[in-house]
C-alpha cells in the first residue's frame, strides 16, 4: 500500500489554470481503514492517516472507555492486511470482559459522529467533569496557533489533513495529524499518555463538535480552542465539563463560549 511511510502517495492530475493545462505530480493525503482488534475481538474500523498508530490505539481507547487508564492497554502491534492496517491491542482482562458485554459493532468515516450508537437514550454518553488548574492568556493561544502552521508536515504535503495539539504554559507544542479530526485528537490523547506529557490547552484546525469536546473531557483537558465554529451541543457539553471552550481562534480574535474564567 503506497505512502503507508509518511502518510501521502503522489498520484497525476490535469491542472488547469487560465487558460493553460499542465499535467503534475500531486501529494495526497492516504485515507487508510485501520481496525482496531482487541485480545483478538475486531472492535472498529476506522478510516484513518497510517501514522502515529500507537498513539491513535492508547487514544482511542481512552476516549471511547475501553480502557480506564492507560496501563490497560498491554501491546499494541501494527500488522499490514491486505486491505488496510489491523491494530493488535491486548487489553486488561477486566477491560475486555466490559467491551464484550457492552460491544457494538461500528464503521468509521471521516466524518463519523454517532458510529455504531444503537438507540437514541445511548447515543451520548455522560460526559466526564474537569479540573480547575489551567490558566492561559489570550495572547499564548494565538501564538500557538501561529506556530502550529509550521508544525503540520502532511497538511503541507497535501492540504487535506487536520491537527490537533497540545499547547503548554512554556508555549511547546504537541501535535498529531490525521484526515479525521477525531482521529487526530486521539492520537494526541494517546501521545500525550505515551509521553507522560503534562497537558495544556487542545488546539484544533477544525469546528469544534461535541465528539471533541466528550473526548478532551475523557483526557481531563481544560481548554478547547478550534479556529472554526462550535456546535450547539458542543458549547452545551463543554459548559456542563467545566472545560473552556473558543472557537473562531483566528489571526487576532476568538470568541469564548464556555468558563472564560481561564482565559486573562
Amino acid at each position: 500500500m503506497p505512502g503507508l511511510n509518511h502518510g501521502w502517495g503522489e498520484v497525476q492530475a490535469l491542472q488547469l489554470r487560465g487558460d493553460g493545462r499542465e499535467v503534475v505530480a500531486e501529494q495526497l493525503a492516504e485515507e487508510v481503514p485501520v481496525a482496531l482488534v482487541y485480545n483478538g475481538l475486531s472492535h472498529a474500523v476506522m478510516m484513518a492517516s497510517p501514522l502515529d498508530l500507537a498513539d491513535f490505539a492508547l487514544g482511542f481507547s481512552l476516549s471511547e472507555g475501553i480502557a480506564d487508564k492507560p496501563a490497560d492497554i498491554r501491546a499494541v502491534e501494527i500488522v499490514p492486511e491486505a486491505g488496510g492496517l489491523s491494530l493488535q491491542i491486548a487489553l486488561a482482562q477486566a477491560c475486555f470482559w466490559r467491551l464484550k458485554a457492552r460491544r457494538r459493532q461500528l464503521t468509521g468515516r471521516t466524518g463519523c459522529g454517532l458510529c455504531g450508537a444503537e438507540a437514541l437514550d445511548t447515543a451520548i454518553s455522560p460526559i466526564a467533569h474537569v479540573g480547575d488548574g489551567l490558566r492561559m492568556t489570550a495572547a499564548q493561544l494565538h501564538a500557538g496557533l501561529r506556530q502550529l502552521v509550521s508544525l503540520q508536515p502532511l497538511n503541507w504535503q497535501t492540504g487535506g489533513v487536520h491537527a490537533a495539539a497540545l499547547l503548554d504554559a512554556s508555549g511547546g507544542l504537541l501535535v498529531r495529524e490525521d484526515v479525521g479530526r477525531h482521529n487526530a485528537l486521539d492520537k494526541l490523547i494517546g501521545a500525550m499518555h505515551r509521553q507522560a506529557h503534562p497537558g495544556g490547552a487542545v488546539l484544533l484546525t477544525s469546528r469544534a463538535s461535541y465528539e471533541l469536546v466528550h473526548k478532551a473531557a475523557s483526557a481531563g483537558l481544560e481548554l478547547v480552542a478550534a479556529i472554526s465554529a462550535p456546535t450547539a451541543m458542543a458549547v452545551q457539553l463543554a459548559g456542563e465539563a467545566g472545560i473552556t471552550l473558543v472557537g473562531f481562534a483566528r489571526e487576532d480574535r476568538m470568541t469564548v463560549y464556555t468558563h472564560p474564567e481561564r482565559l486573562a
